[in-house]
């Protein structure tokens, strides 16, 4: 719950000057990228901005105050204020701030300017007081926004100092509309005005210059020697001398002698007790001063000119002058520290009252009062932690005595979940035994249904740091005692089991168990584990070679991260990656690339050890069109990621499929030689997962004439595949012993698993698969379209494979290029009959799709050209060759290849 005031434009004060000349400065802002304006306190800038600010309709406002260093509720407050801007129009920025589903600010930020790029029309956005912003991460998403905003954003920022916002490179680029203390000074003629419409009796020019050049224009001096000159019978002259050379930081003491002294003990205790609040109401008033017209005492004190000031036009909200309220503080810390507790106390009660947990934490940690800091965890802690103030949250329990804590199991609770949220993993089980042996130690007493809460806690780190078997437990004892009404332990709980299944190679079940936490975190909107249920589901659905299931499974999770505005989760990311991979198996090679390439976009603001797995995906997309260039690249990139971070071995896995298929197409036997030594072997192969690791080892095993060793790990990835119903590893695993037994000579066995695979491919739809084995598999291809032995769809598959290869492995056999043409006519046992009649560069290419084992329809389709067109080239080239028939042609051109020494 956002405060209201925060996000609206300071009211219009009663005899405010217009300062046009300041005005006609700012009404350029909207040809910069951002607004500075900067000066001490008391200066008017906020004043003047609103008076600037009045009549624009594309404007927010977002007024900071100290709390608002913690970056979750900075993003709040920041896109409420462009919401307010746009009239609603930032939802997914919204969405995502609201939820918290983003990994940085800058990641938000980048929503944000998509949101505001379609924006018809300049939006503004003024953020008061930035010199309260002391965190250094908010200060980099502001740079980076303001480095990336769309050209109609156009900020305007006001602080007592210079902001670390890369202000000197806007300044060299002319992005940069600067307006400081000299400009904002009262001229001579603004401060007649002033005083005109503040004192009782006119002040000659003579007089009003002489007061305004010794306070040195400064407006709030200009404010006290109207103040004191209405409560004393002081000449606003001799106020003026004693104000004279004096500044924002040394206003103590006349502060006290001219308006804390000044006034009835009554205001002054009033005056003091309010310091304590950043904005105040009526509801809060009264908790703070007993006082049973709270709205009344507000108006009375802004009557009397006491630096209070209506913070918009409802007239609700108040606040101090800056400057009033910072010397207010400090009169308070010494003159009512004993009751200081019992004051921040009363502010918290009076924030509750009004539903705003947040800012009664502020008070109840001022007030050092542990009791009421437990009290509003208690009560309000998981709402804040679903709102995503994680940063409050984890301050708040530090503040709580550990002896405290431990004593409240909810809180206990709550901090490992806060840890967990946080992604520190390796921590959160450590601390929760800690935990519980204390709590053991202290004999504090936790209810089976709370047990279970931890229960389901513990299962998530145990599957994230890979216990399979404790996480299991854990989730089924979760499950077990937790109620329906406990839904998002139960989430967690199932999700945990349906994970654990997976990894187990229990795919049905845990096919089952996702299903079930997808329709439950729909159910209470938690949206994030339906995702994640949903990319399971494609997971184990590819797994078991439903790769269309998996598709339309896809298709789901984009929905809920459009509807959700997901878009900024890491899931996504694990989203596109998996639509890339499945589009990569039926070689849709420029959908994966812009798949992988969307899911970097996801990560642009992450650690760049977060892009492997795409960086991985484009070098499978780079091998499979063979350009060995754009995959050597690729390669080099996550070998470096690799090099510099720690990775979960699944990650490791994916990258290593790329790097041994490159040294493959390469013959890098050195580089697959040093791997093979070094790489870790899984200890069994009861999943799809573990699967992969030994496939890429069998692969290197088969690159350096280790057949009988590859082909023994083959078997038992077989077996287990078989078993499992792993029927994409087992395509994939079958591809592999076609290599061996076609090494080995064994062209029998080699054919019989080439037509399972292919078998197989009808219900996986993998073509990319096939096409990475480049020549050797278009060999071998090509036979078993000349038998004529395959079922019409596995032919069809055949037919598509051999085109792909030929597109882009430019295979010799289908692709009779120039250069092959001008060697193959070069050699001294060509025909002499090829010599003097030699084919057109088309005919060579249309024999090569014979010999590829094309059909008439599918050479004019392959080249682009009618039927009747490919026919003659079909009967040129016959006569050319002196053959009579297709079978004869395909000799002939066997019989050349294997003169100029290729193996056919």
């Amino acid at each position: 719950m956002l405060i209201p005031s925060k996000l609206r434009r300071p009211a219009r004060l009663q005899n405010t000057v217009v300062r046009q000349r300041l005005l006609d400065r700012l009404s350029a802002a909207a040809n910069y990228r951002l607004a500075l304006i900067t000066s001490p306190a008391g200066y008017g800038k906020t004043t003047l901005v609103a008076q600037w600010a009045a009549a624009k309709q594309d404007l927010g406002w977002y007024s900071l105050d100290e709390s608002d260093n913690e970056p979750e509720r900075f993003a709040s407050y920041l896109i409420a204020a462009f919401q307010q801007a746009t009239g609603g129009h930032c939802q997914r920025s919204e969405a995502l701030a609201q939820k918290h589903q983003y990994a940085t600010l800058s990641t938000l930020f980048i929503q944000l300017s998509v949101d505001l790029s379609d924006w018809p029309t300049p939006v503004f956005l003024v953020i008061d007081d930035y010199h309260l912003i002391t965190n250094e991460v908010i200060h980099e998403s502001v740079r980076f926004l303001l480095r990336n905003q769309p050209d109609n954003l156009k900020l305007i920022v006001l602080s007592r100092n210079l902001p670390s916002l890369g202000i000197a490179n806007l300044r060299v680029r002319d992005q940069l509309l600067e307006i400081g203390s000299q400009q904002l000074a009262f001229t001579h003629e603004e401060a007649k005005r002033f005083f005109d419409c503040r004192l009782g009796m006119p002040i000659d020019p003579p007089d009003s210059n002489r007061l305004c050049d010794e306070v040195a224009g400064w407006a709030t001096a200009l404010q006290l020697i109207v103040l004191s000159s209405r409560q004393s019978d002081t000449p606003a002259s001799k106020t003026a001398k004693r104000l004279s050379g004096i500044n924002a930081g040394h206003l103590s003491d006349y502060l006290v002698d001219e308006v804390l002294d000044r006034v009835d003990e009554s205001t002054r205790r009033f005056l003091l007790r309010c310091s304590v609040l950043r904005s105040m109401n009526d509801v809060l008033i009264g908790h703070l001063t007993g006082e049973e017209n709270g709205q009344h005492r507000l108006e009375m004190t802004e009557h009397q000119g006491l630096f209070i000031q209506r913070m918009d036009d409802s007239g609700e909200w108040f606040c101090f002058h800056p400057l009033f309220a910072s010397f207010l503080r400090q009169r308070c810390l010494w003159e009512l520290a004993a009751e200081l507790p019992a004051i921040h106390r009363s502010a918290a009660e009076g924030w509750l009252t009004l539903g705003y947990p947040a800012e009664a934490i502020h008070h109840a940690m001022s007030a050092g009062d542990r009791e009421m800091m437990c009290r509003i965890l208690l009560d309000n802690g998981w709402r804040l932690f679903n709102r995503g103030e994680l940063a409050l949250l984890d301050r708040c329990l530090k503040h709580v005595p550990y002896d405290d804590l431990i004593t409240l199991p909810r809180l206990v609770l709550l901090k490992g979940w806060l840890a967990q949220s946080q992604h520190r993993c390796g921590e959160v089980a450590d601390m929760l035994a800690h935990d519980k042996a204390q709590m053991e130690a202290r004999d504090v007493e936790i209810s089976p249904m709370l047990q279970a809460e931890f229960n389901a806690l513990l299962a998530q780190v145990a599957i994230n740091t890979g216990q399979t078997d404790q996480a299991e437990f854990l989730a089924a004892e979760a499950l077990r005692h937790l109620p329906m009404s406990s839904f998002y332990g139960r989430i967690v709980a199932m999700s945990v089991t349906g994970e654990v299944a997976h990894c187990k190679g229990r795919l049905t079940h845990a096919l089952t168990m996702m299903q079930q936490t997808d329709r439950m975190a729909r159910q209470h909107e938690v949206y994030h584990y339906a995702l994640w249920a949903l990319l399971q589901q494609s997971e184990i659905l590819i797994a078991q070679g439903y790769l269309q299931a998996a598709y339309d499974i896809q298709e789901k999770a984009f929905a809920l991260v459009r509807e959700q505005h997901l878009e900024q989760l890491p899931m996504h990311e694990f989203l596109l990656r998996l639509r890339a991979q499945l589009l990569w198996s039926w070689a849709r090679l420029e959908d994966a690339e812009q798949a992988a390439k969307a899911g970097l976009n996801v990560l642009a603001s992450a650690q760049p050890q977060q892009q492997l797995q795409c960086l991985a995906m484009l070098a499978k997309c780079a091998l499979a069109r063979g350009d060995i260039d754009d995959a050597r690249r690729l390669l080099h990139r996550c070998d470096n990621l690799i090099n510099s971070g720690q990775y979960h071995s699944d990650w490791i896995t994916n990258a290593d499929k790329p790097r041994v298929i490159y040294w493959q197409l390469t013959g890098d036997t050195v580089a697959a030689a040093n791997w093979l030594n070094q790489t870790v072997k899984p200890d069994c192969v009861d999943n799809h997962f573990l699967q992969g690791q030994w496939r890429n080892i069998a692969r290197a095993q088969i690159l350096l004439g280790q057949f009988d060793e590859a082909e023994v790990v083959l078997d038992e990835l077989n077996d287990n595949a078989r078993a499992l119903q792993l029927v994409s590893d087992l395509n994939r695993n079958l591809l592999l012993n076609n290599l061996i037994y076609w090494h080995t000579g064994r062209k029998s066995e080699a054919q019989s698993v080439l037509i399972e695979a292919l078998t197989l491919a009808n219900r996986t739809g993998f073509i990319s698969h096939f096409v990475i084995e480049g020549e050797t598999m278009a060999v071998q291809l090509r036979q078993l379209l000349q038998l004529g032995i395959l079922p019409e769809l596995e032919q069809q598959r055949t037919q598509r494979i051999l085109r792909d290869i030929n597109a882009h492995h430019r295979h010799k056999f289908a692709h009779f290029d120039e250069e092959f043409v001008h060697q193959l006519l070069q050699h001294p046992q060509v025909p002499e009959l090829i010599r003097i009649s030699p084919l057109t560069q088309r005919e060579w290419q249309v024999l090569g799709l014979i010999y590829s084992g094309y059909s008439n329809n599918q050479i004019a389709g392959e080249l682009d050209v009618a039927s009747t067109t490919i026919k003659t080239h079909i009967r040129n080239l016959y006569q050319k060759l002196g053959v009579g028939e297709r079978q004869e042609a395909v000799s002939q051109v066997k019989r050349m290849l294997t003169m100029i020494g290729y193996q056919v």
